[in-house]
């Protein structure tokens, strides 16, 4: 998981506007060709791959530099020139897109389970030791959370409104239906969850419980309330729904 979640929200914009820049056909063929050449390509082989003019290639690498997608220097591509100038050359810089929508987190996922193989006690199950990973990185999330607003005492509604903020950045899309109840309309970690519910859901309420102590808000729960289409946990008062109906804790 991502340490500060306004980075993660940053890194989603770029690879939105990413994206946006390689949807140009000329585009996206040079930077796939400059990918693939293994080392650094000039304007005008960049050009030349397309079919288009120096003039028009160097807007559109620059283009791709702007986006993060390419770096620029001076160099020499091939043998080492002994005269003149060296050529502008471009290169990939390494970065990953992903773009999912609704926001999908199975790096973190990913990410929890590893940390639950190699920190798995003898006396715990794999199961278990997931569980315990994701209850304590949620903790820990609150906790930090907690200590860069300083929000004082959080009763139900103001602890809510703490988790609405942090669950947002995180992909759970919150939705206050009441002042006490905040449901979360996306699943991070679907379609992973539809094939193991119980480990997924287990680590999901997990993670959600370890956010609401390290926030250290009164009066809510994390309980289990699957719906379809909808993360399986719901935040509110405990054993019950913001309508006061029962749900089932985990």
């Amino acid at each position: 998981m991502a340490s500060d979640p306004s980075a993660r929200a940053d890194a989603a914009d770029s690879a939105i506007d990413s994206v946006s820049v390689l949807s140009e056909d000329s585009r996206r063929r040079m930077f796939a060709f400059i990918r693939r050449a293994r080392r650094a390509v000039t304007r005008d082989e960049a050009a030349a791959s397309v079919g288009i003019s120096r003039k028009l290639a160097a807007f559109h690498l620059d283009k791709l530099v702007d986006a993060g997608l390419l770096r620029a220097r001076y160099g020499t591509p091939g043998a080492i020139r002994k005269v003149g100038r060296q050529p502008k050359v471009y290169e990939p810089t390494g970065a990953q897109i992903t773009v999912s929508i609704p926001d999908r987190r199975h790096e973190l996922l990913a990410d929890l389970l590893l940390d639950a193989v190699l920190t798995e006690g003898a006396d715990e199950s794999a199961a278990q030791a997931a569980v315990r990973t994701a209850e304590r990185r949620g903790r820990e999330l609150g906790e930090a959370a907690r200590e860069e607003t300083r929000p004082g005492r959080l009763g139900p509604e103001r602890g809510l409104t703490a988790c609405e903020r942090l669950l947002d950045q995180y992909g759970y899309e919150p939705v206050r239906d009441t002042p006490t109840l905040l449901r979360l309309r996306n699943c991070p970690f679907h379609p992973l969850a539809a094939k193991a519910p119980d480990l997924v859901c287990g680590m999901n309420h997990a993670f959600l419980k370890g956010c609401l102590d390290g926030l250290q808000i009164g009066g809510v729960e994390a309980v289990l309330a699957p719906e379809p289409g909808e993360c399986c946990v719901r935040l509110g008062p405990g054993g019950h729904d913001g309508d006061g109906r029962p749900v089932r804790d985990h």
